[in-house]
C-alpha cells in the first residue's frame, strides 16, 4: 500500500511503497535525504468542500462551522418608542406655538427626549449589515448616550454663539458665515458621537447626526421658532 510522501526541501509530492514507513531515502526531485512517513503520520489533504465552510480534519470531517449571528431585528415595541417620543416632541411644539416666548426648559426637554430614539431608529438603517449589529441593553446604552450628545449640541451651539459673538447674537441674528463658524464644530462633533457609540462609517455617522438636527429643526418651525437659533432674528 503506498504512502503519499511530501519533500520539507521542495515540497515534492510523491509516494512510495509501505515497506519503506520510517525509512531514510533521496528525494526523488532534490536528492535531499528525507524520512518516510509511517501510514498512520501521512498527511492527507482533502479537496476543499463548498457545501459547508470550516476547518476539515483527517476524517474529513468539520471540525468548526462559522458562527451566526442575530440580526437587529426591526422591534415594534420599540419603534412604538420612537414614534411617542416625536409625538410628545410635537406636543411640546404645538404648546411652545400657543403660549407665546417659550421656556428654555421646555426646548431643552424635547431636545433630550428625542435624542435617544432617534438614535437607535437611526443606527438599525444606517449600520453596516456585514457586521453583527448591538442590540438589546448594550444598544440602548449607547442610543441613549450618542442621543444626550446630540441635545447638548444645542446648548453647545448656543454658547459658542455668545461665546464668539456676543450675549446677543442669537437674538440680534446671525450672519450666514457666523452660522457656519457655528455649525461646523457641531456637526463634527455629533458625527463623532455615532461613530464612537455605533461604530457607523464616517458618511453614516454624519448621516445619523444629521436626522437628529433635521427632526428638531422641524419641530423649532412647528413651534414657530427660527429654524436654527439666530437665523432670522432681529
Amino acid at each position: 500500500m503506498a504512502i503519499n510522501v511530501t519533500c520539507p526541501g521542495c515540497l515534492k509530492r510523491f509516494k512510495v511503497d509501505d515497506k519503506w514507513a520510517g525509512k531514510q531515502g533521496p528525494c526523488p526531485a532534490c536528492k535531499k535525504t528525507i524520512i518516510i512517513p509511517s501510514k498512520e503520520e501521512e498527511i492527507v489533504i482533502h479537496a476543499p468542500d463548498h457545501s459547508e465552510a470550516g476547518a476539515v480534519g483527517t476524517g474529513g470531517r468539520h471540525a468548526l462551522k462559522t458562527y451566526k449571528w442575530k440580526d437587529t431585528k426591526f422591534q415594534p415595541l420599540l419603534f412604538t418608542a420612537v414614534i411617542g417620543a416625536v409625538l410628545v416632541a410635537l406636543l411640546i411644539a404645538l404648546v411652545i406655538r400657543s403660549s407665546g416666548p417659550p421656556e428654555l426648559w421646555l426646548k431643552a426637554l424635547a431636545a433630550v427626549l428625542l435624542g435617544p430614539p432617534l438614535a437607535w431608529a437611526g443606527y438599525t438603517f444606517l449600520r453596516d449589515p456585514e457586521f453583527e449589529g448591538y442590540a438589546g441593553l448594550n444598544l440602548w446604552t449607547r442610543a441613549a448616550v450618542c442621543g444626550l450628545v446630540y441635545a447638548a449640541l444645542w446648548a453647545i451651539y448656543t454658547f459658542l454663539g455668545g461665546r464668539f459673538f456676543g450675549p446677543d447674537a442669537l437674538t440680534k441674528g446671525l450672519e450666514i458665515w457666523q452660522m457656519v463658524f457655528l455649525v461646523i464644530p457641531v456637526f463634527a462633533a455629533g458625527t463623532l458621537a455615532a461613530y464612537a457609540a455605533f461604530d457607523l462609517d464616517p458618511g453614516s455617522a454624519f448621516f445619523h447626526c444629521a436626522m437628529y438636527f433635521a427632526v428638531t429643526i422641524i419641530l423649532r418651525l412647528v413651534a414657530d421658532l427660527p429654524a436654527i437659533p439666530g437665523l432670522g432674528a432681529g
